[in-house]
């Protein structure tokens, strides 16, 4: 392509934006005030993502949207790719749009950009965003006012908000939003009592575990991969991030029996599925919940707020990553599974879109 044809397409795209600004325009002027719950959007954390991670979390957010809106049509929209004006006009016709889970949400949204709002979104897309099982980044001081004004503009006043912990639900109440409840992850409501009673007891023969790249502690999780080396027979790794197979490769070179897991939820999939005796012990949040789902041995080794913040509220297994000892005891000890949920704050999240 030469420099002529670049420059004309160029040109064309720009014209193709502003029509899609006057529309946008337009069609704010137009918005109802009735909300029929035809057309849900969902703003998806896995598109573009390189951790697998947000894959197990919309597993669990699209199987509770067939349940919830079985005769809704669902549209997709990524929420860590920015979006231009014609992905506006269409997120506009929708009825709502669900915010489908992970760490989106942070007290400094002006310049942490993981979810790609902006003041342009809450002036179009005006109250139309419901948070479904949504969670905090990190432990921070309170909201700045940008936080707050976003979020007062992109945020539904008629429908009550899901959060994953009590930490999430406290920063957005402290900053006026009270519709909120802490509903965990959704990727957890499946496991009911009578599933974690079916969730082994004693330790099984091998393991899998994960590591997280950006919040490494060489020390620490080379201590980890030697722990379950000297326990297990054999010590399985789950690639769920694109780099953590070069962070394995910094604290175990030998790669005395560790058996890698190709980066694809799918093969994680199959090997919980297909392994009879096997455990989980790893960094990686959804990958341990993704286990107890499949009905193995779980403990999570916590290297930030995320899994401790939750597992505060439902009982999860999770240590913190100082707390290497603790490992150890779950690993030769018996464990058992018990997951407690927040049954009526799930049933009162979903109830509301009842009807409508």
């Amino acid at each position: 392509m030469d420099i002529s044809q670049m420059l004309s397409y160029t040109y064309k795209a720009s014209k193709r934006e502003i029509k899609n600004w006057r529309n946008a325009f337009r069609s704010k002027q137009k918005l109802s005030a009735n909300v029929s719950l035809e057309r849900i959007g969902l703003m998806d954390p896995s598109i573009g993502t390189s951790n697998m991670g947000d894959y197990i979390i919309q597993d669990a957010v699209r199987r509770n949207i067939r349940e919830i809106f079985p005769t809704s049509f669902v549209s997709s929209y990524p929420t860590q790719l920015s979006r231009k004006m014609d992905a506006i006009k269409l997120m506009q016709d929708q009825d709502i749009i669900l915010i489908g889970g992970t760490n989106l949400l942070a007290s400094n949204m002006d310049s942490r950009f993981q979810w790609k709002v902006t003041p342009r979104d809450s002036y179009f897309l005006a109250n139309k965003m419901v948070l479904f099982g949504t969670g905090w980044w990190q432990y921070q001081d309170a909201p700045n006012d940008y936080t707050r004004n976003l979020f007062s503009g992109l945020l539904s006043k008629k429908f009550i908000h899901s959060v994953r912990d009590s930490y999430t639900a406290a920063k957005l109440k402290s900053i006026g939003i009270e519709n909120v409840v802490n509903t965990t992850c959704p990727t957890l409501w499946s496991i009911s009592k009578q599933h974690s009673e079916l969730v082994p007891v004693r330790k099984a023969k091998d393991v899998v575990t994960t590591l997280t790249f950006y919040n490494k502690d060489h020390e620490k999780d080379a201590a980890l991969i030697k722990l379950l080396q000297k326990h297990y027979e054999n010590v399985y790794v789950w690639i769920q991030g694109y780099e953590d197979m070069h962070y394995l490769r910094e604290i175990a070179p030998g790669m005395e029996r560790i058996l890698l897991v190709n980066p694809d939820l799918h093969f994680y999939d199959e090997l919980l599925e297909s392994h009879p005796d096997l455990d989980y012990v790893g960094t990686r949040l959804h990958a341990g919940i993704r286990a107890i789902q499949k009905k193995k041995r779980t403990q999570i080794v916590a290297v930030d707020n995320r899994a401790y913040e939750i597992s505060k509220d439902t009982n999860l297994n999770v240590i913190r990553r100082a707390e290497l000892d603790r490992c150890s005891d779950f690993i030769v000890n018996d464990y058992i599974t018990d997951i407690r949920l927040p049954e009526e704050e799930i049933a009162l999240w979903k109830s509301q879109f009842v009807g409508r």
